[in-house]
C-alpha cells in the first residue's frame, strides 16, 4: 500500500512559489530600455493580461485543484487532445524560455569571477548547462527539496535583490545624480506610430506569465480551496511592485546607449556601487541574483512536469516516461526536457550576440506560451457553461457568466496581439536577417503545435496505468 504524500506547501509557501514562478530579474532591463514609458507597457500588460490570468487561474485551481494544472481544465473544456496540446506548449515554452533566465545567473556569476566573461556566448553556454543540470538534479530529490529551494531562493535571489534596485533608484534619483530619464507626462506615452516600439510588448507579457503554474502541486498544498486565491492575490500585488519599479530603477542608473538587455541588472549594480564607492556590494549582489534565478529554474522544472505526470495516467505519452522515482518525482521527465534544453541553449552559439540569442529564444516563448493562454481563457469560458454547478472557491465576480466573458475575452485579444506581433523583429537588435529571424519562429510554432498532435494521434492504449508510483 503506498501512503498519500503529506500536504508540505503552506500558503506562505505557495506565495513564494507563485512568485518564483513570474518574477525574474532578467526581464528588467527589456522594459528598462523603454524608460518611463515601461510604465505604460506594465499597466496595459497587467490590466490586459496579468490580472485575467491571475483571475481565470484563480478560478479553475479552486475548481478544479489536482495535479495536473492547465491539462486538467483544457482537457475538461475541450477534450484529451486539447488538454495535451495545452500541457505541451507550457512544458516547451518553458524548456525555450529556461536558457534566457539562465543566462542572467551565468552573468552574476561572471561578476563575481571576471567581468568580462558576461558577453562572451560559450562561457554562456557552459554555465548554463551547469546550472540547468545542477538544477535537474535537485529536484530529483523530491518536492520538499523542490519547496525549500523555491522559498529560500525567492527570498534571498529575488525579493532581496529587486527591493534593492528599488531603493537604488529611489536613492539616486532623490540625492541629485543624473538620471537617466525625465519624468515627465510625455514621457509616460510611448512612441507608437512605429510597431517596432510594440515588439518588446511580447517580453513583458512573458514576464508575467507563469500564475497557472502552481495549480500542478495542488496535492501538496495545505488547504488548496483557500490557499489558491489569496496566493495568487498576494503574489500579484508583489510582481507588480517588483516589475514596475525595479525597471524604472534601471532606466534610471544604466544610459539606453550601453544597457545590455541580458547583463542590464548587474549594469546598475555595478553602477550604483561605484558611484558610491562600495564595489564590493556589486558581488553579493551578482551571488544573491544568481540564488534567485535558481530558485526560479528550479520552480519551472518540476512544474510542468508534474503536469505531464497527470497525462501519464490516461495513456497520453509512452510509459517509458512514466516512471517516478523513490521521491515520487517524474525523473525521465525531467532528464528529457534536461536534454531538449541542452540542444536548445545552442542557439546562443548561432546569434550574431548574446542580446540577440537572449531576444530569440525569449519571442518563440512567449509566442508559444499565448497560444497557451488562449486556450486557458476558452476554457475559463467553457466550463461556466459546462460546468456550471461545479464548486468553486473563488469565481470571478459579475452577474450569470458576464465577468468571466469581459476578463477571458480581454485576456485573448491581448494574447492574440502579443502573438502577431511578435513577428516583427526588434528594430535595436541584430537578429541575424528577416528571413531567418521569421523562419525560426514559425517553424518553431508549427514543430511544437505538430508534436503534441502527432504524439496524441499515435499514443496506444497499452500506454495506460505505467505509473510505477502513484503520487495522483
Amino acid at each position: 500500500m503506498i501512503s498519500k504524500p503529506r500536504k508540505v506547501i503552506n500558503l506562505f509557501s505557495l506565495t513564494m512559489i507563485n512568485v518564483a514562478a513570474v518574477v525574474s530579474l532578467t526581464n528588467l532591463p527589456i522594459m528598462a530600455e523603454e524608460g518611463l514609458s515601461s510604465v505604460f507597457f506594465y499597466f496595459i500588460a497587467g490590466f490586459c493580461f496579468f490580472i485575467p490570468v491571475s483571475l481565470v487561474s484563480a478560478e479553475l485551481a479552486t475548481g478544479w485543484p489536482s495535479q495536473g494544472g492547465v491539462y486538467t481544465w483544457v482537457k475538461a473544456a475541450f477534450g484529451r487532445r486539447a488538454g495535451f496540446i495545452a500541457l505541451w506548449l507550457q512544458w516547451m515554452e518553458n524548456v525555450i524560455w529556461t536558457p534566457t533566465v539562465l543566462s542572467l545567473a551565468s552573468v552574476a556569476i561572471a561578476y563575481v569571477v571576471a567581468p568580462q566573461w558576461a558577453t562572451n556566448k560559450y562561457y554562456l553556454l557552459i554555465s548554463i548547462l551547469v546550472i540547468f543540470w545542477g538544477c535537474t538534479v535537485a529536484n530529483l530529490l523530491g518536492m520538499r527539496a523542490s519547496n525549500l529551494i523555491s522559498t529560500v531562493g525567492v527570498i534571498l535571489g529575488t525579493l532581496i535583490p529587486g527591493a534593492v534596485i528599488i531603493v537604488m533608484g529611489i536613492a539616486w534619483f532623490f540625492f541629485g545624480k543624473p538620471s537617466q530619464i525625465t519624468f515627465t507626462w510625455q514621457g509616460v506615452l510611448p512612441n507608437l506610430t512605429h510597431l517596432n516600439n510594440l515588439v518588446f510588448l511580447t517580453g513583458v507579457l512573458l514576464g508575467m506569465s507563469g500564475m497557472e503554474m502552481s495549480a500542478v502541486h495542488a496535492k501538496d498544498v495545505k488547504d488548496p480551496e483557500h490557499s489558491y486565491p489569496k496566493a495568487i492575490f498576494s503574489a500579484t500585488t508583489i510582481i507588480l511592485i517588483l516589475l514596475i519599479f525595479g525597471s524604472l530603477s534601471i532606466a534610471i542608473l544604466v544610459p539606453k546607449a550601453k544597457l545590455d538587455i541580458v547583463a542590464g541588472v548587474m549594469q546598475a549594480f555595478s553602477d550604483f556601487f561605484k558611484a558610491y564607492h562600495v564595489p564590493q556590494f556589486t558581488k553579493a549582489m551578482a551571488i544573491l541574483i544568481a540564488i534567485g534565478v535558481i530558485s526560479m529554474v528550479s520552480t519551472w522544472i518540476v512544474g510542468p512536469a508534474k503536469g505531464f505526470l497527470k497525462t501519464a495516467v490516461e495513456g497520453e505519452i509512452p510509459p517509458f516516461f512514466q516512471k517516478m522515482n523513490k521521491n515520487n518525482m517524474p525523473v525521465r521527465i525531467i532528464i528529457a526536457q534536461a536534454g531538449f534544453l541542452t540542444l536548445l541553449s545552442l542557439a546562443f552559439l548561432l546569434m550574431p550576440n548574446v542580446s540577440s540569442s537572449y531576444w530569440v529564444l525569449t519571442d518563440l516563448a512567449s509566442q508559444l506560451y499565448m497560444i497557451m493562454y488562449v486556450l486557458l481563457f476558452l476554457a475559463g469560458i467553457r466550463l461556466r457553461y459546462t460546468k456550471p454547478r461545479l464548486k468553486r472557491v473563488y469565481r470571478i465576480p459579475g452577474k450569470r457568466n458576464r465577468g468571466m466573458w469581459i476578463v477571458a475575452v480581454i485576456g485573448i485579444v491581448t494574447a492574440i496581439f502579443a502573438l502577431a506581433i511578435g513577428f516583427i523583429p526588434p528594430a535595436d537588435l541584430k537578429t541575424g536577417g528577416l528571413f531567418g529571424y521569421e523562419a525560426f519562429l514559425i517553424g518553431g510554432i508549427i514543430l511544437m503545435l505538430l508534436l503534441p498532435n502527432w504524439i496524441h494521434s499515435v499514443r496506444k492504449a497499452s500506454w495506460k496505468g505505467h505509473i510505477t508510483r502513484r503520487h495522483l
